[in-house]
């Protein structure tokens, strides 16, 4: 391998340096109560980033109440959510981690249980909650129909997303990322299998990324200049008549255009139960942030069963990829970073506590 593995060396982003190019990608707990950290997040992000990663994500937080997928999901829409937010990112930055989080508004994927009890839509007696989204079409059959919203509504969705932003700038995380991506609000109106809208909201692509852009504009309103500012997109929706890479490719040059998105972190699917990925392999992803990143001309981060320290390296030493995020090797071995590092040659963020630990 190279003397300097590409994945070991820093990267900036605006006034922000990561000490490597690794991300832990944001992975929903189902473990926050009413919205609130607690321990639980706090030993789950704090052992990725004492693993030696350069960014370490929050997992999607709602910007509202009833933008939370499950009860267990964690938000940032009330004052009483600031306290543990603020110990998340201190926890993250105290490991030598870049804190990040990524906020999300679940539309009409919202009211649901948790995953470890069939995640199905919430019933009246078990707390279910009205969802929204660009149509009155359930995501699944018979679940009850989403409230379309108004103009009017929209705004004050994309008001949430400023209200979430600024608390976690007071919180002291110095990443943010919208959630555009698995079928949640923002890619249900990109996505012309949910957006059937004929206002300002819908139509070509410019009219369904309206909502997008409007909500960057409210969240850089908030979030400083010198903050970076990343976006997940879901760059396929595999299903005929959804959206294609070509359709994502141009969704990114109109962010790049704009001068204040910094990452396309690139995922896909999620709009439909219907979709099937036509071929789950290591790297099935990487194609989508190479396209973007190489066509787009904007950063992209790559992500999808990349479990290889040779692997992440190859995809940053060919230019397909500026960040590396990680998620379920992640959740097996939070250490994994340590290893790559010790795999490529590199200088290992080994804590200085565990240097009598035995990492092969």
């Amino acid at each position: 391998m190279a003397a300097s593995p590409l994945l070991f060396e820093p990267i900036t982003f605006r006034s922000v340096t990561a000490r490597n190019r690794i991300a832990v990608a944001p992975m929903c707990q189902y473990s926050a109560e009413d919205g609130h950290a607690n321990d639980w997040h706090v030993q789950h992000l704090g052992a990725r980033a004492y693993g030696g990663a350069g960014i370490v994500m929050v997992e999607a937080t709602a910007v509202a109440d009833i933008g939370r997928i499950t009860p267990g999901c964690l938000g940032a829409y009330s004052p009483s959510q600031a306290a543990e937010l603020k110990r998340l990112a201190s926890v993250i930055a105290a490991a030598g981690a870049v804190p990040a989080i990524q906020i999300a508004h679940a539309g009409r994927k919202a009211s649901c249980n948790v995953p470890w009890e069939g995640g199905a839509p919430l019933a009246a007696d078990a707390g279910a909650w009205q969802t929204v989204g660009p149509g009155t079409v359930p995501f699944t059959p018979g679940a009850p129909n989403p409230i379309q919203l108004s103009p009017a509504d929209i705004a004050g969705v994309s008001a949430s997303f400023a209200a979430t932003a600024k608390m976690a700038l007071e919180a002291g995380f110095k990443i943010i990322e919208i959630h555009a991506a698995h079928g949640y609000l923002a890619h249900s109106f990109l996505s012309p299998i949910t957006n059937q809208r004929n206002d300002q909201y819908g139509g070509d692509l410019a009219g369904r990324a309206r909502f997008l852009m409007e909500t960057i504009d409210a969240v850089r309103a908030v979030w400083p200049a010198e903050l970076p500012l990343f976006v997940r997109l879901s760059c396929v929706d595999y299903l005929a008549g959804g959206l294609t890479i070509d359709d994502t490719v141009e969704v990114s040059r109109m962010l790049k255009a704009r001068g204040d998105v910094d990452l396309i972190d690139c995922s896909s699917g999620g709009v439909s139960p219907d979709a099937r990925v036509p071929s789950l392999h290591p790297g099935y992803q990487v194609p989508f942030a190479d396209a973007i990143r190489n066509r787009a001309g904007i950063a992209t981060g790559a992500v999808g069963l990349i479990t290889k320290a040779e692997h992440a390296e190859e995809i940053l030493g060919n230019q397909r990829a500026d960040l590396i995020f990680l998620a379920r090797i992640l959740l097996g071995d939070p250490s994994w970073p340590i290893r790559a590092a010790m795999t490529l040659g590199a200088k290992s963020p080994l804590p200085n506590q565990y240097l009598r630990g035995t990492f092969h």
